[in-house]
C-alpha cells in the first residue's frame, strides 16, 4: 500500500467501511471484529494504535478510549480481494467489553442450530 491511495487499493462498502480484524501479533489469537472508515485506518497506520469507526454512534473510535485497554499496532495487513483489513498487534488488557481477552469466547455447536 506504500505510496499508493487508499480509495485505489481498499473496497470499501455503500457506506465507506471495511471490516477490520484484531488479532493477538504473538499468540495469533482473534481479538475482535470491527469496521474502519478511511480515516479510522488512517489513524490506526499513523498513530500506532487501533481506530475503528462505531457503526451504532457514527463516529471514530480510539480502541480502549473508555476501558484503558488500547491494541498497540504491529502491521496492518490487507486480505487478497481487498475488501478486508487485518490488524496484527498487542492488546494491552482484556479486548471485549465483557472483560473477557477476545470476543471470540462463545463456541456455538450444533445443539445451538433451532431445528423449527
Amino acid at each position: 500500500m506504500k505510496g499508493t491511495s487508499l480509495k485505489e487499493n481498499l473496497k470499501f462498502d455503500e457506506k465507506g467501511l471495511i471490516p477490520a480484524i484484531a488479532q493477538d501479533a504473538d499468540s495469533g489469537e482473534v481479538l475482535m471484529l470491527g469496521y474502519m472508515n478511511r480515516e479510522a485506518l488512517r489513524r490506526t497506520l499513523t498513530s500506532g494504535e487501533v481506530w475503528f469507526y462505531s457503526r451504532s454512534r457514527q463516529e471514530l473510535w480510539h480502541k480502549g478510549e473508555t476501558s484503558g485497554n488500547i491494541i498497540k499496532v504491529r502491521s496492518v495487513w490487507k486480505d487478497c480481494d481487498s475488501d478486508t483489513i487485518m490488524v496484527k498487534g498487542k492488546p494491552t488488557g482484556p479486548v471485549c467489553h465483557t472483560g473477557n481477552r477476545t470476543c471470540f469466547f462463545q463456541e456455538l455447536t450444533r445443539e445451538d442450530i433451532d431445528e423449527g
